[in-house]
């Protein structure tokens, strides 16, 4: 893993970068984006991030690097989103996830943007983002949501049991949507043979509201057709967590890919809890911190990882008032390494942050072709 930050300070933009692969093979990239002019209204906080986004994939050694996922962290979504979504018509089509999650350096606007070139034809690679419905309430929409997208993995030969890596839900409010959530992914997931004997999916479930305040639940989604038996490896670091099933949810705290060349980790939404299923430390932040990052490192230890091969990392904060204490620890952990701090209540009340993140780490697997 290799990392770069860049400052446009024309734009008052800095880039932090993380890039992953070798001459022959897939190459990885992963952007953070954050606009540093706090005092600059939204439009020209907007314009000026995608001035940089621009310049920046326009360098020679970005040649190639295609976009296959877009996250707007937005301060104010029922505001700005309209304006985002005019401006995303000039940029070629990616699935786009648009989120109120207020960033929070103080700026109104931050992007997470995945690309990649080269990959193997071998694999056919399928990310949804942004995927709403404005009508019912949560456990409703949930219930629509799945079935919606189970629809469109079908039409591409796909199966959520079996092709699905990664899905993330998007609740408003979530200490009161959050139950109907999880009530209609368990029996949605029941329904395709997703059960506590068979496997879940890696997942995160955190506050994100859409600009429509009907709509209580926002799906984006990742699944690769092609892959063969034994190729994802699900992770538990039980020492240290408990299945989530022990307290009434269904993801799974993680999954290896493994391809021919490299292996990917996906790491959910990881808070402080422990091996019970209990959350640890309440009402401490710090200590929180402290254990969320000791059981992430566990899940990548079991995966074969390393915080050393980490890509990213997004961290949800509960109260705002507890950024300028905690992005220090995750700054001196996890040096380098591109983040984003975003305003994004987790599902349980008592835990006050809680971090996703991406790991690639290289690899030889002579029993699976490369990514």
């Amino acid at each position: 893993m290799k990392y770069r930050s860049y400052t446009f300070s024309t734009h008052n933009v800095n880039v932090e970068l993380s890039f992953f692969g070798e001459t022959g093979h897939a190459m990885e990239y992963h952007l953070m984006l954050h606009v540093k002019g706090r005092d600059l209204n939204y439009e020209t906080q907007l314009q000026n991030l995608h001035r940089a986004y621009r310049e920046f994939l326009e360098d020679e050694s970005m040649n190639g690097a295609k976009p296959v996922l877009k996250r707007y962290f937005l301060s104010d979504a029922a505001n700005q989103a309209e304006q985002l979504q005019e401006e995303l018509k000039l940029f070629p089509a990616c699935p786009t996830s648009i989120l109120q999650q207020s960033p929070l350096d103080g700026s109104k606007i931050a992007l997470w943007c995945y690309l990649i070139k080269d990959t193997n034809p071998v694999y056919e690679h399928y990310w949804m983002a942004g995927l709403g419905i404005a009508s019912g309430n949560s456990e409703e929409q949930t219930h629509l949501l799945l079935q919606k997208y189970e629809l469109e993995l079908q039409q591409y030969g796909c199966l959520l049991e079996r092709d699905c890596i990664r899905t993330w839900f998007f609740v408003q409010n979530v200490d009161v949507n959050y139950a109907g959530l999880v009530k209609a992914r368990r029996e949605n997931f029941v329904e395709q043979g997703l059960t506590e004997q068979t496997h879940y999916i890696a997942s995160t479930g955190i506050e994100g509201r859409h600009a429509n305040p009907n709509v209580y639940v926002l799906l984006d989604a990742y699944a690769v057709k092609g892959l063969q038996s034994g190729q994802m490896k699900y992770l538990y670091a039980l020492s240290h967590m408990s299945p989530t099933a022990v307290y009434g949810v269904t993801f799974e705290r993680g999954v290896c890919v493994l391809y021919g060349d490299r292996r990917q980790l996906y790491i959910s939404g990881t808070a402080s809890i422990d091996s019970k299923g209990e959350v640890l430390y309440k009402g401490d932040v710090v200590s929180q911190a402290r254990r969320m990052c000791e059981n992430v490192e566990k899940l990548l230890e079991e995966g074969g990882s390393n915080r050393e091969d980490l890509a990213q990392i997004i961290i949800y904060l509960r109260d705002a008032a507890d950024y300028s204490v905690v992005k220090p620890i995750l700054d001196d952990r996890y040096l380098r390494i591109p983040k984003q701090f975003v305003l994004a209540p987790v599902c349980r009340p008592t835990w006050l942050i809680e971090m996703e993140c991406i790991a690639l780490r290289k690899d030889k697997n002579d029993k699976f072709s490369s990514l």
